[in-house]
């Protein structure tokens, strides 16, 4: 297996465990927060790919696929479909720029973010899917409360 092919499989794994989580919600599932201070389903699920198309895209040197930061103070998610497509259109983009890459581009320290010392490439991608795995957990956590044990 090459690097890029696990990478890609890791990504992958944020897909689906966001399908699996996702399956079967309505739009009010997916903006029920477990206290008004609390992350919804729905939030976690766009925050994670937003960061992930936020992320990849300042790698590549394009924009983002979707919704901007200055959004999210009217959000409310949009039906599991749309977020699924979102989060479907970030990994091909991600996967199409891994394959572009090689074990040299990783180790280039990326500018510009505000981590000290700056992240290697690597690092940056290697981040983003800890980040993308942890708020799918977290997606998936959020709907044990609201549905109990069983759901999945």
């Amino acid at each position: 297996m090459e690097w890029h092919e696990m990478l890609t499989s890791g990504y992958e794994g944020v897909l689906r465990t966001l399908q699996y989580t996702l399956d079967g919600l309505t739009e009010e599932d997916l903006n029920w927060q477990p206290k008004p201070d609390c992350n919804s389903i729905g939030w976690l699920a766009w925050h994670l790919t937003r960061v992930q198309d936020d992320h990849i895209a300042s790698l590549m040197g394009e924009e983002q696929l979707g919704v901007k930061a200055e959004d999210l103070a009217k959000y409310t998610s949009p039906d599991a479909e749309t977020l699924l497509g979102y989060q479907k259109a970030v990994l091909e983009r991600s996967k199409r720029y891994f394959v572009t890459l090689s074990p040299q581009d990783l180790d280039i320290v990326f500018e510009g973010t505000p981590f000290k010392p700056p992240p290697t490439r690597g690092m940056m991608l290697m981040g983003t899917l800890s980040d993308s795995l942890q708020h799918a957990g977290q997606a998936a956590y959020v709907r044990g409360l609201r549905e109990g044990m069983g759901w999945h």
